[in-house]
């Protein structure tokens, strides 16, 4: 597979006194270069933690990093002025009384070749708050700057945490087209997000973290292509066994609600026809027939639960 952008290997981060708690516990995963990687997991998963140490805000207590080849921590300096950052706090770093203009060129200013701040202003719907203090900036424009922030210094690699959290829709559309012409760009791209849609559209690969831990992992078509159902509406209280004694091992039959019937299938190819003769047999017309693919977010529950948590 060659050098990754982001190595992470068997890392654990523990916090409090003993027996401390595992925030990060063991986990391995790798992003590529020129690609979007998504981190799912449930509040309090361990992908902030993660992240942190990612860009050298943390140390890992075990385990090995790498962001671009080098230890985030021991190298710094050296990584600084190649990755970017977007962290969750918004507010992180930026002094109140900073105009969003006046802030994006004192960034700029660090880099050799910067993105024109004006051009990012004009991108992400700030020129218009370009002269208006930081604390003055509603929660979205303050997220937009942050973002623009974090790229601003053309990155070969950028980390966002939630980057999308609290924006409108045409700010979110705004943010996917400039994470989608990094992508494109070549950079690599690190995002935790609690919208599924978002890293239906953005994502090359996801990752699904349950405390601490890499749960499952895969493109969106590896994820999602095993979790395939057949749905059809038909008279209620069918029989529902009769119909499994027809199907191959390793499918299932629910009624529910009542009149919907969904058949899941390790591989859906001949599914169709299976149930269409079925139903012919016995006299049934399903209405409604057809295959249907689970969707991410559905995939993300049944991996990490459906429970509350706290935090």
């Amino acid at each position: 597979m060659g050098t990754a952008a982001v190595e992470v290997e068997n890392v654990v981060k523990r916090y409090g006194r003993a027996p401390a708690t595992a925030a990060v516990d063991g986990l391995s995963f790798r992003a590529a270069h020129g690609a979007v990687t998504a981190l799912l997991g449930p509040n309090g998963a361990g992908k902030t933690t993660t992240v942190e140490m990612c860009e050298g805000f943390r140390c890992a207590d075990n385990g090995r990093l790498r962001v671009l080849g080098l230890d985030p921590v021991a190298d710094a300096g050296a990584l600084k002025p190649r990755v970017g950052v977007m962290p969750q706090s918004q507010s992180a770093g930026v002094p109140t009384g900073a105009r969003a203009g006046e802030w994006l060129r004192l960034m700029a200013a660090f880099h050799h070749d910067p993105i024109p701040p004006q051009l990012l202003l004009e991108r992400l719907g700030l020129r218009s708050v370009a002269t208006t203090a930081f604390r003055r900036l509603s929660g979205g424009q303050q997220q937009r700057l942050s973002l623009a922030a974090a790229v601003i210094g053309r990155p070969e690699l950028v980390f966002l945490d939630e980057p999308t959290a609290g924006l409108d829709p045409q700010a979110r559309r705004a943010a996917w087209d400039l994470v989608a012409e990094l992508r494109d760009a070549g950079v690599g791209v690190v995002l935790t997000t609690h919208h599924m849609d978002e890293a239906e559209r953005l994502a090359d690969h996801v990752v699904i973290i349950d405390r601490g831990r890499v749960v499952a992992a895969g493109t969106i078509d590896e994820l999602t292509a095993p979790h395939q159902e057949l749905r059809f509406r038909a008279t209620p209280g069918l029989d529902t066994a009769g119909l499994m004694a027809t199907l191959p091992d390793g499918c299932g039959v629910e009624e529910a609600p009542s009149g919907t019937y969904t058949v899941t299938a390790p591989a859906p190819a001949t599914l169709v026809s299976t149930v269409s003769d079925w139903c012919a047999d016995n006299g049934i017309l399903p209405a409604e027939l057809g295959v249907r693919r689970r969707t991410l977010e559905e995939v993300f529950l049944e991996m990490t639960g459906r429970e509350l948590r706290d935090g």
